[in-house]
């Protein structure tokens, strides 16, 4: 089959595209191999939001949720095992795609439970128990860049699990997301594992930093506040480029682990749904090119890029100064960007938690028993 021509470019121009869904229905309908042969899509994230938008659509899960039903099987372990599966089979359709580029891409991502975000040893203990029940060598699994989950990252890493950090709002944030990677990356050398083995994503969220930032202008209500809406997402998503350009191009710190096999922690730009349906509807995608990065959609977004995305080369290289200087505008109106980013976080970890528990509607009354 032929690829199309815009996403064709996306990655050539150094981007992995990757889909922002899984569902069962994808898996047995082929849709996600159509997409493989299509739409250049070469890896696959999940959260508990899209796994519990899945539960819902179709009947597809409901012989195994009778049976494991059937079973006594408590709740959250139900759950686990239902998303497991799911992620294994998708791990399995990407796995030439794994192999073609020596592990980078073909990859699928699977979150712990978000009820842990705040707890670091049970998020770091969940994490490995999950890359051993998926079993496959192009699982990531998603930990949240909470102050928590930051050492559980590090703990992980050092034991040779792959992560795909989540919930990233600044580029502050991500440097530490960064130094966590390389410090279980020293771990894991001192342990004598294989660094070349151990990969990782940070995923930066983009459209849902300006639905804050945006609002916060909006309450301001000044032309000058509101003629910078829509830009705080990409802005700083190209900050956070130049802290890992910083960190993994130019840093003496990965230089190192480089020469002993080590891979570089690639930005991924998460949340690139446009929210506000005033915006044009790629400008996620198309405003965020550059070498080694990653930007995962969702269908909707991934089919507007093939029809109209607009594939034009490095857009975000060389422009740090730029969205500095948005930021720093963004402080003289009075946005406190600070409590902005803290506010995303919270409000993330709260919806992932929240959509966690809906997935449990789906289950018969007898069997929700919850366990952490």
């Amino acid at each position: 089959m032929t690829q199309n021509q815009n996403l064709a470019a996306l990655s050539a121009a150094g981007v992995s595209v990757w889909l922002d869904d899984l569902s069962r229905s994808l898996l047995q309908s082929g849709t996600l191999q159509h997409l493989i042969d299509t739409r250049s899509v070469v890896g696959v994230t999940t959260n508990p939001s899209t796994f519990e938008r899945a539960l819902t659509d179709g009947r597809a899960y409901d012989g195994q949720i009778a049976e494991l039903t059937a079973r006594g099987t408590d709740i959250d372990t139900a759950i686990r095992t239902v998303i497991t599966d799911d992620v294994r089979a998708a791990c399995d359709v990407l796995r030439p795609q794994w192999t073609a580029s020596d592990g980078v891409d073909g990859r699928v991502s699977i979150e712990v439970d978000p009820r842990l975000a705040h707890n670091t040893d049970q998020t770091a203990t969940q994490a490995v128990e999950l890359a051993k029940i998926v079993d496959r060598p192009n699982v990531l699994i998603k930990i949240p860049a909470t102050a928590a989950g930051l050492p559980a990252i590090t703990a992980v890493v050092a034991k040779g699990v792959s992560v795909n950090v989540t919930l990233i709002f600044s580029a502050q944030r991500h440097r530490a997301v960064m130094n966590a990677y390389l410090a279980g990356l020293e771990a894991a050398q001192h342990a004598g594992l294989d660094l070349s083995q151990i990969h990782s994503v940070a995923s930066l969220f983009v459209s849902r930093v300006d639905t804050e930032v945006d609002k916060r202008l909006e309450m301001i209500g000044t032309s000058e506040a509101l003629a910078l809406r829509a830009q705080a997402g990409i802005a700083n998503a190209r900050l956070a480029y130049s802290a890992y350009q910083q960190a993994f191009e130019a840093g003496r710190r990965y230089a190192a682990l480089r020469n002993a096999g080590a891979r570089a922690q690639r930005p991924l730009w998460a949340s690139t749904g446009v929210k506000n349906p005033a915006y044009p509807d790629t400008m996620y995608v198309t405003e965020l090119i550059a070498p080694n990065t990653v930007s995962t959609m969702p269908e909707k977004t991934l089919e507007a890029v093939a029809d109209h995305g607009a594939i034009t080369g490095d857009t975000i290289s060389g422009t740090a100064g730029q969205a500095q200087a948005l930021f720093d505008h963004l402080r003289d109106v009075g946005i406190d960007v600070r409590d902005a980013f803290a506010a995303l976080e919270n409000d993330g970890v709260a919806k992932f938690a929240a959509s966690w528990r809906q997935s449990r509607r789906h289950w018969p009354s007898d069997s929700r028993t919850e366990r952490h």
